[in-house]
């Protein structure tokens, strides 16, 4: 059986850059949820322990690149709740390799390096 992985994807890069790959006929692994948000900041931790709660193998959450970000600050704010996550997923038994955060820039994201 193949694990399950959830995606938590910011709409300004990571969402546009999965929303590109489907555009293009690349195909989705059926084990893949893509959960889009507006911004980084708005993923509640909880969010991702719900996630493993249902069942998720490994969650990956996916935002703009630090200094990319909409909303200017916020994905360093993640950033740090980001690290308080992995802590207590650490102390509640999931592995550091289940759980990760990946870093993109809108102009990798629309194919347009300026």
């Amino acid at each position: 059986m193949n694990p399950e992985l959830w995606r938590f994807f910011v709409n300004w890069c990571t969402y546009l850059a999965a929303d590109l790959a489907g555009t293009s006929r690349i195909k989705y692994a059926p084990n893949t949820r893509v959960v889009r948000v507006m911004l980084l900041r708005r993923v509640d931790p909880q969010f991702i322990l719900d996630a493993f709660c249902q069942g998720a193998d490994g969650v990956l959450i996916g935002g703009c690149h630090p200094g990319d970000c909409h909303y200017q600050e916020g994905n360093y704010k993640a950033l740090r709740r980001f690290v308080l996550l992995k802590r207590l997923a650490k102390q509640m038994g999931i592995e550091d390799e289940r759980l990760r955060l990946e870093w993109i820039r809108r102009r990798r994201a629309s194919g347009s390096e300026r």
